[in-house]
């Protein structure tokens, strides 16, 4: 298990103002604070799905009491998990979102026109109702002809596929519970069976200031795996030391050598992804780098 836990959702009250407190046990112990104005809906069920107004964030979803998103900074998760291996895939026409319940990185990876078969297979319904009711711009690719919805568990679900995906992104929660199978060298052996002889998988691989064991255990079984292995990262304020990185696993090409300018401006107006932030996000920092030389 990555962290020891994520303690039970707190309200408090702080200068008189209500607040949500992400308990979170890194480095000793720290917490994400959140003042809100109100708790839109919860439901607990297998489970705890949460929608708050917050008051800097917008709405913001929360699953077992761990921030999922929030209008005000999702863009940046949600354009770097899908664009970087969308873009580096020459032609993907069929695309796999392992998790990913709130659509945001269904809706990036539409944006691309060569995309004829999109599956989003989640373990939660509640986290896509959830979506499409309080974040309908966010959910809005559920609508799209080109996509399939499954409600099961996609460690199951990706045994039964051999060569079939060009791009997978596992848009996966923390390695705590049943998450836990997303992050095992089975599960990835089982990516790479699905993937096309050319095919890529991302998937959300944690902090580099927190996880640095974790992320160097992925890329040490993930080159074991595939020709390509990297390790990008993107900003997002709300999430425990504000950034959150990703595993680059590819069966024949890198994470730059596809990157075409056109295609790219082809997207539309994007927040945050473009072409210098797709090279960049592989730059990495010493104390992560130099780890993972290994």
């Amino acid at each position: 298990m990555l962290h020891d836990t994520y303690e039970t959702t707190k309200h408090v009250n702080v200068n008189n103002n209500l607040v949500f407190q992400e308990q979170f046990n890194a480095m000793g112990g720290m917490r994400v604070t959140v003042a809100i104005k109100d708790v839109l809906e919860v439901c607990t069920g297998p489970f705890k799905v949460e929608v708050y107004q917050t008051v800097p964030f917008g709405k913001m979803l929360v699953i077992d009491g761990v921030i999922q998103l929030t209008e005000f900074d999702n863009f940046a998760y949600h354009e770097m998990i899908a664009h970087v291996p969308m873009n580096a895939h020459p032609n993907p026409e069929r695309v796999l979102v392992v998790g990913g319940g709130d659509g945001g990185a269904l809706k990036e990876i539409l944006k691309h026109d060569s995309v004829k078969e999109a599956v989003l297979c989640e373990i939660s319904e509640d986290v896509v109702n959830f979506s499409k009711k309080h974040f309908p711009d966010i959910a809005s690719g559920f609508n799209d002809q080109r996509t399939t919805l499954l409600i099961q568990d996609a460690a199951e679900y990706i045994k039964t596929k051999e060569n079939y995906f060009d791009v997978i992104c596992v848009d996966s929660s923390d390695p705590v519970g049943p998450a836990n199978v997303l992050f095992t060298k089975e599960f990835y052996q089982n990516l790479e069976r699905a993937l096309t002889s050319n095919g890529i998988v991302t998937t959300q691989s944690e902090s580099m200031f927190y996880d640095k064991n974790l992320i160097a255990q992925l890329y040490s079984q993930n080159k074991e795996i595939f020709a390509h292995a990297g390790y990008y990262f993107t900003l997002v304020p709300t999430y425990p030391s504000g950034t959150i990185g990703f595993s680059f696993c590819s069966k024949k090409y890198s994470s730059t050598e596809n990157l075409d300018p056109k295609r790219i401006e082809a997207l539309g107006q994007l927040k945050y992804y473009n072409k210098a932030i797709h090279t960049a996000s592989f730059q990495l920092p010493e104390f992560i780098k130099s780890l993972l030389k290994k």
